[in-house]
């Protein structure tokens, strides 16, 4: 019985019967031709049957090798397709939902690029972009998100997280307003009034850290839960904010702001990419991930 369950001898009768030589199914095999010789020994036993025999200079199957040859064949094919990586699907006939976390600073541009992408290449895939959470979450491990796009904290050992892009940061103020008309400094900035953009409402941050190194404090007059939000204070007053330079830009130039040098060193913003493992061989999430990489990594090209 347990040689019957043996994958290996279908493996050997699917080259035999193909190649109808036993050098021809150890080579395909990668084998020796006595070890195919042996094999074929153990399927004639098995089978009760003998399978090849000599027709001359020739080897030909046996009326019940013929019968079995189609079937053989497709096991074996189902077989390999089990410990086949995937392909990417049929795009233009893919049909599934992917839930995306995205930041709210990343849809202006990161976000308006992946869904023209997805669209164009699979029009039957819908994207339901979730908002972060002001709370640590097991949204990936339990399946309700897919995908996790933004500053990534998570905690899950088993959490993939792959780095996409680094931001450097620049000042944002109201056309005219005194910061975007000469240089910058360490005083004239810690003077200005601020507001912060932070979803969980913090008021500090790396900024006010190393202007106390410098003796210098700035006054934050307001936080915006969303650069949106912030970016509409900013337009209609002579407050000042910050953005990431890269993935702000559109957002910039669409409130008709204008930017200028920070004058310190801040550290970049990190954006990266985070997918449960089970995922991680999936075929329409691996194209979906190729997507990703493409609207934040590459928008620039």
């Amino acid at each position: 019985m347990d040689a019957q369950l043996d994958l290996n001898l279908l493996l050997a009768l699917d080259a035999l019967l193909d190649e109808r030589s036993v050098g021809g199914a150890a080579e395909r095999l990668h084998t020796s031709a006595p070890a195919m010789s042996r094999t074929l020994a153990r399927l004639r036993r098995v089978l009760d049957d003998p399978v090849l025999v000599r027709a001359g200079r020739e080897m030909v199957p046996t009326p019940r090798a013929l019968t079995l040859q189609g079937r053989v064949h497709d096991v074996v094919q189902q077989a390999r397709a089990v410990f086949t990586p995937p392909d990417v699907p049929d795009l233009p006939n893919l049909r599934r939902t992917f839930a995306i976390q995205l930041g709210e600073g990343l849809f202006g541009d990161c976000g308006q690029r992946l869904l023209a992408r997805v669209h164009a290449e699979a029009p039957g895939v819908t994207l339901r972009f979730v908002a972060e959470s002001h709370e640590d979450t097991h949204s990936l491990r339990d399946g309700s998100v897919d995908i996790e796009i933004g500053q990534i904290r998570r905690t899950e050992p088993e959490t993939i997280i792959e780095v996409l892009v680094e931001e450097r940061w620049v000042g944002v103020a109201r056309a005219g307003h005194p910061l975007t008309g000469k240089r910058v400094t360490l005083r004239r900035f810690a003077d200005a009034e601020h507001v912060v953009f932070s979803r969980r409402g913090r008021l500090r941050g790396p900024v006010d850290d190393l202007l106390a190194e410098h003796g210098l404090r700035r006054r934050v007059v307001a936080c915006a839960p969303s650069p949106a939000g912030g970016l509409f204070l900013i337009q209609g007053s002579d407050l000042v904010g910050m953005l990431p330079a890269g993935i702000g830009a559109q957002a910039i130039a669409t409130f008709g702001l204008q930017t200028f040098q920070i004058p310190l060193e801040l550290p970049p913003l990190v954006l990266g990419m985070a997918w449960h493992p089970r995922f991680d061989a999936d075929g329409a999430h691996r194209w979906l991930r190729d997507c990703v990489r493409w609207a934040v990594r590459d928008r620039q090209k």
